[in-house]
């Protein structure tokens, strides 16, 4: 199986790549696959250029394949004005004209990083959205590390169960409906069967 981290992480070393890397471990240890990182901000030009010229070309066509290629996605963002970061959205953007269904059915698990917990909603109000907009099945359980998370108790609880959700997606092994006994229902008999039986004298 392939799983591919998409980071947005402008600085080095990032939070956000560093998040990203943690999520793909705790996936790692449920279901073992091969982790590709593409990480954005080595991609700022190629994506700029996508939009005039009308197609990607070199290692932004590449990181397209990989991740329409995907068996599950990882994508983690920095916070910037309450929301994701324009390079995040732009890579996105450009991603879904190149291929409209690249991330149809694909287990994404969404992540981001701030400075302060109040961001933390960017989840649910702004991830989320986009990625249901985009057809991807996004795995119940988002990650948000503010500055004051790392270390702290909590965030390594939180990683595991989104690491754990993103496995069960990608290997099929989410929760199955019970299938019912054959020998629980009384057998059957057809329609027309028992509307000859009625007209026999």
């Amino acid at each position: 199986m392939k799983l591919v981290v998409v980071s947005a992480g402008l600085s080095v070393p990032s939070s956000t790549r560093l998040l990203g890397d943690r999520l793909a471990a705790a996936v790692a240890g449920h279901a073992p696959a091969e982790v590709e990182v593409v990480e954005l901000r080595d991609l700022a030009v190629p994506i700029a250029h996508t939009f005039t010229s009308g197609f990607p070309e070199g290692e932004l066509a590449r990181a397209f394949e990989a991740v329409a290629a995907a068996d599950g996605l990882i994508v983690v963002t920095p916070v910037f004005s309450a929301s994701y970061s324009g390079l995040f959205k732009s890579f996105f953007d450009a991603l879904s004209v190149s291929e409209p269904d690249a991330l149809t059915g694909t287990p994404v698990l969404t992540a981001a990083t701030g400075g302060t917990a109040r961001h933390s909603l960017v989840l649910d109000h702004a991830l989320r959205p986009l990625f249901a907009y985009l057809k991807a099945v996004v795995v119940p359980t988002g990650v948000y590390a503010a500055s004051e998370d790392w270390g702290a108790e909590g965030l390594d609880g939180r990683i595991a169960r989104a690491g754990r959700e993103l496995a069960e997606l990608m290997t099929g092994l989410s929760r199955a409906v019970p299938q019912p006994r054959r020998d629980s229902f009384e057998e059957v008999t057809p329609f027309a069967e028992r509307l000859a039986a009625l007209r026999t004298p």
